[in-house]
């Protein structure tokens, strides 16, 4: 059939999330940092994605598209709010086993020249973390960009010392970290929170998941965002 539904530009797309926030269906999901249209079906053709989109890539178009199924959206809902496996299970790889590496936060002395590391916490995948790691009690938050610490050479030494650590990339993991984040501000006595991102689009998902997150932890915590230029240098404001 012939009906209106939605149309994303994805040259115009800066893969901020706005959008599938404002979905009530589901429907639009970031893939590869992109905002994308996963079924027509999941569609209502109400758009109320238009207006939270900041670079007017989402508009409607007319075109053959299978009707909306309120009962395929319902079900798609349902897996959506499905609990995720524990990744810590007994038995579980050992590489996500929970380590507070400097419980007092002090920092280890260089060794032969070498500068030291200042992580904190094990581990720092966003989607490994676990929400109540005792660590998080009182932290000062880091949220970054995993390519970040390849750009910029100073990383450890000005955004992750005294900070606990998570990591990320929201074109290559697929997934939506608000969820996971506003279970870490809420249930946590978390001091303030950066955001150390790319100036990449592809980041923006990353920047657009905190804000959400602090805003759904209902919680008031200092914060701020420092972009990174590919060539490793921070970009003013």
């Amino acid at each position: 059939m012939v009906r209106r539904i939605i149309h994303i530009d994805e040259e115009k797309c800066n893969g901020c999330g706005a959008c599938a926030e404002a979905c009530h269906e589901g429907a639009i999901a970031l893939v590869d940092g992109k905002a994308r249209l996963l079924r027509d079906d999941y569609c209502d053709g109400m758009g109320d994605c238009l207006p939270e989109c900041p670079t007017g890539a989402i508009t409607f178009e007319e075109r053959e598209a299978e009707a909306y199924d309120e009962r395929a959206v319902a079900e798609h809902k349902l897996r959506r709010e499905r609990p995720a496996p524990r990744p810590h299970a007994p038995g579980g790889c050992p590489g996500t086993r929970l380590r507070e590496l400097r419980p007092d936060g002090e920092t280890p002395p260089a060794e032969a020249g070498r500068l030291p590391s200042q992580l904190r916490n094990w581990p720092v995948q966003i989607k490994l973390a676990p929400v109540t790691a005792p660590y998080f009690d009182g932290a000062k938050l880091l949220v970054a960009a995993d390519c970040t610490a390849y750009a910029y050479a100073a990383m450890h030494r000005d955004y992750m010392r005294g900070r606990v650590t998570l990591i990320g990339c929201p074109k290559l993991d697929g997934v939506d970290y608000a969820e996971k984040l506003t279970g870490i501000l809420a249930g946590n006595e978390i001091k303030s929170v950066t955001v150390v991102r790319m100036e990449v689009p592809c980041c923006g998902g990353l920047e657009n998941a905190v804000v959400r997150a602090l805003k759904a932890s209902g919680k008031v915590i200092p914060w701020q965002v420092v972009t990174v230029s590919v060539d490793g240098k921070i970009m003013d404001d």
